[in-house]
């Protein structure tokens, strides 16, 4: 690892496995950036390019879950989860909510440091996010859940503020009814493809210059729809 000057976030509200972890990860040639909330570790992975995040789910100002989806909607940095929390159910639902690997602690720092290489080796050269989008009127800041259409704030619902993450996150591609219903409202929902009519119509006029001719969230008809910027 200390070729590549890897450059870890770890997200934990514990100050002594926050030193624990980065110890043992500077002591391999990581560079690692401490957050002691979720908050914080949102800005530090929007701030510039990283490899990974190590997050604990226990945070005082958000769970853990809501980290790992707020950071899914713009980015694909690699997110090992650490935490007391050692539950099956725990797992799963981190797993679901789009993190790597899950270690429960106590861990040794011989398995820390294995997981965190397998996950560098499996997600390869470092991804640059993008949390900011701009497109027509429109600014995107998806790590403070900002949207302004000519400088004034655009207020949307947490339905319509999710498809169109989803939609970001998809920039140039079809994406199905299916995807889309299963990404924003989750399984079980991929066949009630009138709720996805509704909420497009609603962000293309909150978005759209002329939501009757619209520019950016296009109908590919019978199939589904695509984002352009």
């Amino acid at each position: 690892m200390s070729e590549a000057k890897v450059r870890v976030i770890i997200v934990e509200d514990e100050p002594q496995i926050r030193r624990f972890v980065c110890d043992a990860l500077r002591r391999e040639g990581c560079t690692c950036i401490e957050a002691g909330t979720g908050r914080e570790g949102l800005d530090a992975a929007a701030s510039g390019m990283m490899d990974l995040v190590i997050l604990d789910l226990g945070l005082p100002d958000m769970s853990g879950i809501d980290f790992i989806r707020d950071l899914r909607t713009w980015s694909p940095l690699p997110i090992l989860i650490l935490s007391a929390r050692a539950a099956e159910q725990d797992k799963v639902a981190a797993l679901d909510a789009g993190a790597d690997d899950y270690l429960s602690k106590p861990v040794g720092v011989g398995e820390l440091l294995a997981r965190v290489r397998a996950l560098l080796r499996r997600h390869g050269q470092r991804n640059e996010a993008r949390p900011q989008h701009r497109f027509g009127e429109i600014e995107v800041d998806l790590t403070r859940h900002v949207v302004t259409r000519g400088g004034a704030e655009v207020h949307l619902t947490q339905i319509e503020y999710r498809l169109l993450a989803v939609m970001l996150a998809n920039s140039g591609k079809v994406m199905t009814h299916r995807h889309l219903m299963q990404e924003v409202w989750g399984p079980g929902h991929s066949e009630q493809g009138h709720y996805l009519r509704i909420y497009v119509a609603r962000l293309r006029q909150k978005l759209e210059a002329d939501p009757a001719l619209p520019q950016h969230i296009l109908t590919e008809t019978g199939i589904g729809y695509r984002f352009q910027t």
